[in-house]
């Protein structure tokens, strides 16, 4: 019998028409499409009737690694054609390619995403050739926009081409292997009727080889965690390219795309001989109303009214999760904006509006028709579009087509003719159809429209009867009980219990990136006093498909929550800033029982953590809500008091290795030390380092003459503060000097200003006393003026009135305190003079000048 391989692009609609045109004719036994053959068991629930774009979901976690992926479908899809035409013309189905979990597709987040990167030598040769700017342009020129005749020998020419000049990977060689095996199967079973295969055209060379080899085995894949798989003996790699004795030298194409391959045949292959047969061969289980297209692997071995038994035996067995894996696969609606190629990493052709008016009207008529919705969005914006734009811009897209040699506009020339109408401004960038990638910043206005009105935004959307994961469920239930099943404003007390329910199922499911959901205000640390949340929520097309995505993490609402902030845990990694936003989250989400192997991960976070200052923030965030944040329950947490034990320790084996002489304030190394202080206070008891270790610790550091000043005076502060005995007016004439003085302030009077202002017979007195005659006396005052009004900017302004008193009743002066307080320059000069500071800071950090 024949065996017919259509190699396709993926989401191209020339590649679908030619799908259709041969089944219809050929009205094959068998329809064989690359997809993920675990969901074999589920076909009829993908083909119950959904408005595309939707997507084959899948997620599969153990204890090495994570992995999500799509299979998205659209109308225009060569494999979604495959299935309803094969479906509907009697033929059976399959898909015939390695779940998505397994080790050979492990690299690949969207399984129908582009493979040009495979072979991006002889494509930018093609598109030299062809003088194209990218392969989008070269497919666009070469197949969407020609006419039919001869599709099929262009595309396998194009297919064969690329593929004769690129090395295959281990991942390919272990995917055709099976897809091979499936198209052996299929073909004995099916007899004298034929069998039409559908991959995506890289694989189509090797397919054709594969199944027509003599002797060829079907391989078995047992062990889907050793990788690469292993091919058995009689399937042998394809060469690297054809012919590697010689280099390969210009390719020679003409406008047919004549191939330089010699015997690439693209006929029917003829499959003859008898196939190594695994036993029976898979089952598969009847549909699980409740199941969706999750746990296949777990429902193995299935039924015998399983559409995967066969006459004969010979199909390949499907692999299996490893034991204790948690996997599945579940229908998800998708989207034009996902599908673009504009937006971004591993997604498909661009465009997709384009190429869905393309599919149903052909490429005159898709012309005209994003013309007006390009016009339609910019009149929506408020860009001026007069009709002579229009005609303007139609006139050069045919002007375009002709002189580039298309029978039909071309999508690149609808753009470039709707940018030479439309846009009379100097351009900062390439046009993005120019080259491949998601849209960058800056782009112009107009262009930005343009891609996006050719983007489209058709969102998709399920049967009813779709099966979804139990997440969907518990999240529509919990969202009735609490009274959150609504749009509108939602405003919430933390201190009322009830409305502290509602607030932690609204940042789980903002945890968990659902779209829908935003909170406009609300505490923003563990400091702050903040206890009202606002809320808006809105019927975001997205939702649904993110909660089911969403329901890879587990199958409540608490539970994926927690495996999602323990997964922004190990992504936080050692930057503390970060690790506290994401305890922050489990605050706010009420998780504060995290798991002992998460508790350690953060320690280890903690002790790997490098920088002082934003380690000294996380430490103040979380004691705040170990110790006060009894309403949303983290008082007294385990794991909080490990995070704080462990941030100790780091502080001040960090400080003590600072060095480096005298440097400018560092405010956040200063609420480092400040932060290490508070919690040699107020949790003593959780804490590892005693108070006569840290107090040993900060005390080297105030003597070490190569530490900043605003760490030894922070040392200093340190001890004075915890009720140390050390003289604070020997240690302030020790960094008496005009350009230390002012910094070691600062480090002092972060940590000790309580102390400083005690009373006046006390130690804090004599401070004051002796810093008078210090600044009295210093011969270098102006210089040092700078950075004794930044230190005593630790005061606030009350504090600071009862300095200058003290000093006047010192000097037996009269006159009133809070006079002295009150500048006399001009408002507007200040101003004028903070902004310019600004300005500056800006511009030196813009150049990298400041840390």
């Amino acid at each position: 019998m024949a065996v017919t391989f259509i190699g396709v692009r993926h989401h191209s609609p020339a590649c679908a028409r030619l799908v259709r045109r041969t089944i219809e004719t050929l009205r094959p036994a068998y329809v064989l499409v690359e997809g993920p053959a675990d969901v074999n068991d589920r076909l009829d629930e993908l083909l119950l009737g959904h408005q595309l774009p939707i997507a084959i979901f899948s997620h599969y976690r153990d204890d090495e690694r994570a992995h999500l992926s799509w299979a998205p479908f659209c109308a225009y899809s060569p494999e979604w054609v495959a299935l309803t035409v094969g479906r509907a013309h009697g033929a059976k189905l399959r898909f015939i390619d390695l779940p998505a979990w397994h080790p050979a597709l492990a690299g690949r987040r969207n399984r129908y995403a582009d493979a040009e990167q495979r072979y991006a030598d002889a494509a930018d040769r093609l598109c030299r050739a062809f003088a194209v700017d990218n392969v989008d342009a070269l497919w666009d020129r070469l197949f969407e926009v020609e006419p039919d005749d001869g599709l099929e020998e262009r595309l396998a020419t194009y297919f064969d081409l690329v593929r004769g000049e690129t090395e295959t990977g281990e991942d390919d060689t272990a995917r055709e292997a099976y897809m091979a095996a499936w198209v052996r199967a299929a073909a004995a079973d099916a007899g004298d009727r034929p069998v039409v295969v559908v991959t995506g055209g890289f694989h189509r060379p090797a397919l054709r080889r594969l199944v027509a080899e003599p002797g060829c085995v079907v391989p078995e894949i047992t062990n889907v965690r050793a990788v690469p798989v292993e091919v058995t003996s009689g399937l042998h790699r394809p060469a690297p390219r054809t012919g590697t004795e010689e280099p390969a030298g210009p390719l020679e194409v003409t406008d047919r795309l004549q191939s330089p391959v010699a015997d690439a045949g693209d006929g029917p292959v003829e499959v003859t001989g008898g196939l190594h047969s695994g036993g029976d061969g898979p089952e598969a289980a009847g549909a699980d109303a409740e199941g969706g297209l999750a746990g296949v692997a777990d429902r193995l071995p299935r039924s015998a009214a399983s559409p995967l038994v066969a006459e004969v035996g010979g199909w390949p067995e499907i692999p299996r999760p490893a034991a204790g894996a948690v996997g599945g696969s579940y229908l998800v609606p998708y989207s034009f904006r996902r599908l673009d190629a504009f937006s971004g990493y591993q997604s498909g052709m661009p465009s997709p509006e384009y190429y869905q008016r393309l599919w149903e009207q052909g490429a005159d008529a898709a012309a005209d028709g994003l013309v007006e919705a390009v016009a339609t969005r910019l009149r929506g914006r408020g860009v001026a579009v007069s009709t002579a734009d229009l005609i303007a811009a139609r006139t050069l897209s045919a002007g375009l087509a002709r002189l580039r040699g298309h029978p039909h506009p071309a999508r690149t020339d609808i753009l470039d003719g709707l940018v030479s109408a439309l846009v009379s401004d100097d351009l900062d960038q390439p046009l993005p159809w120019t080259r491949r990638g998601a849209l960058e910043p800056g782009a112009h206005p107009v262009v930005a429209e343009m891609v996006a009105a050719l983007s489209g935004d058709r969102t998709g959307r399920l049967h009813p009867d779709t099966p979804a994961p139990p997440l969907v469920h518990d999240v529509d239930a919990e969202l009735a009980r609490l009274g959150l099943d609504r749009t509108g404003t939602v405003e919430l007390d933390l201190s009322d219990a009830g409305d502290l329910v509602r607030a932690r199922a609204l940042h789980r499911l903002r945890v968990l990136r659902v779209p829908g959901y935003r909170r406009v205000s609300g505490p923003v640390s563990g400091a702050d006093p903040v206890l009202d949340e606002r809320w808006e929520l809105t019927d975001d097309e997205e939702r649904t498909a993110a909660l089911i995505e969403a329901g890879a993490y587990g199958g409540t609402l608490r539970d994926a929550a927690t495996a999602v902030l323990a997964e922004d845990v190990a992504a936080a990694g050692t930057k503390p800033d970060g690790l506290a936003a994401v305890l922050f989250d489990a605050a706010l989400c009420g998780v504060t029982d995290l798991s002992e192997q998460i508790t350690e991960l953060i320690a280890a976070n903690i002790a790997g953590a490098r920088e002082l200052g934003p380690l000294g923030d996380a430490l103040a965030t979380v004691l705040a809500l170990w110790r006060h944040d009894r309403v949303l329950g983290t008082a007294g947490s385990p794991m909080y008091a490990a995070v704080i034990d462990g941030a100790v320790t780091r502080v001040l084996w960090l400080a003590e290795g600072v060095h480096g002489g005298p440097a400018p304030v560092d405010p956040a190394r200063l609420r480092a030390v400040t932060a290490t202080r508070d919690a040699l206070l107020h949790a003593h008891e959780v804490l590892s380092a005693g108070r006569e270790a840290a107090l040993d610790v900060m005390t080297r550091i105030g003597a070490d003459r190569e530490a900043p000043p605003d760490l030894r005076g922070a040392a200093f502060g340190f001890g004075w503060s915890l009720g140390g005995s050390a003289d604070p007016v020997r240690a302030l004439r020790g960094a008496a000097g005009a350009d230390t003085l002012g910094d070691w302030l600062a480090g002092l009077f972060a940590l000790a200003r309580d102390e400083v202002l005690a009373d006046g017979g006390s130690a804090g007195g004599d401070v004051l006393a002796a810093l008078d005659d210090l600044v009295t006396t210093m011969p270098d005052f102006l210089a040092g003026l700078p950075a004794l009004r930044q230190a005593f900017a630790y005061f606030p302004p009350r504090e600071r009135e009862l300095i200058a008193r003290r000093l006047l009743e010192r000097r037996r002066l009269t006159g009133s305190a809070r006079a002295l307080l009150r500048t006399t320059a001009d408002p507007l000069l200040i101003a004028e003079a903070r902004a310019l500071e600004e300005r500056t800071s800006r511009l030196l950090a813009g150049e990298g000048l400041l840390p």
